[in-house]
């Protein structure tokens, strides 16, 4: 399946609209990541405490989305957006939604 955020794939024509498929993920962070994230950004660098977390939790929305799909009978998803939002009393949780357009082309 072809996962793309354009309008449309090159050298495929769209033949059929399946609608608006989405996906959700959510996952917590632990409080210890969280320290040792917060002593990274205040030295400077990378946080990979976070970059772990958010990629799998990319992927995963990903694979629901596909997932959604392919049971619409797509065969791929065009304009996809993806969003990451911090969310919880104190800003603990990330989600991850994804949204696009099911399509089937040729």
């Amino acid at each position: 399946m072809i996962l793309t955020t354009t309008h449309g794939i090159e050298g495929h024509q769209v033949t059929r609209y399946h609608g608006i498929v989405s996906a959700e993920v959510i996952l917590g962070a632990n409080v210890f990541r969280d320290i040792f994230a917060g002593i990274r950004d205040f030295v400077g660098g990378r946080s990979g405490a976070y970059e772990k977390p958010l990629r799998q939790a990319r992927e995963m929305a990903m694979e629901e989305l596909e997932a959604e799909a392919r049971d619409k009978g797509a065969n791929a998803v065009i304009g996809i957006d993806i969003d990451y939002e911090v969310i919880g009393d104190s800003g603990s949780m990330l989600m991850v939604s994804i949204s696009g357009t099911a399509v089937t082309i040729s």
